[in-house]
């Protein structure tokens, strides 16, 4: 979280002028300025048309200070100056800082693992013999149920396919029976083109 502190500068004035011919004639300005060099001869001005300001920078305190008391809400051609003392505002610090230590994790992983960590065994793979058993006891063409079903649960039912090798032949196994023919896989037609005007 960022603080953010205000100092006031006790040797800068900033001056509200609503009379804009401080910024555009010269003799305005001149007499502008003599106002404020009766306090302090080496006194220097910043003038800001946009904001309607004028810094003026004193090189003593007590001179900026006796300016203020003098001329604040006083007359200047006909129209109304306030004087106010310069702040300087500062917001966090004046470097970048690191982040957070807690937050860290999220930018890399930590060098190394925390005191007293140790890493796991790997566990023993399970393997099912009841299945393996089940399923080496199936013929081509059985079924065998491995999850009966219930009123909210589907049943999982395994089917043994037939052996998928042909013979030397093609159409006799070993055993000399006859084979049904494969299914033909039909292919999905394409559309008709119709031919359309491209842009």
């Amino acid at each position: 979280m960022h603080i953010k502190t205000t100092k006031c500068n006790h040797f800068c004035l900033v001056a509200t002028v609503t009379n804009q011919e401080v910024f555009e004639r010269p003799e305005a300005r001149a007499s502008f300025e003599s106002l404020f060099r009766s306090f302090d001869p080496e006194v220097s001005f910043q003038f800001f048309k946009s904001f309607r300001r004028v810094r003026i920078n004193f090189g003593d305190a007590l001179a900026a200070a006796e300016a203020r008391l003098r001329l604040h809400k006083s007359d200047f051609n006909g129209k109304e100056m306030r004087l106010y003392f310069a702040q300087s505002v500062h917001i966090g610090s004046p470097r970048l800082e690191p982040p957070k230590p807690d937050k860290q994790f999220l930018i890399s992983p930590p060098a190394s693992p925390p005191v007293g960590w140790q890493q796991a065994q790997d566990a023993m793979p399970v393997v099912n013999y009841d299945l393996l058993c089940a399923i080496s006891k199936l013929g081509p063409g059985e079924k065998y149920e491995l999850h009966t079903g219930t009123p909210t649960t589907p049943s999982v039912v395994v089917h043994v396919c037939e052996s998928g090798q042909d013979s030397s032949e093609g159409e006799e196994d070993n055993e000399g029976a006859t084979r049904p023919p494969r299914p033909k896989i039909i292919q999905t037609r394409r559309p008709d083109f119709t031919p359309g005007v491209m842009h």
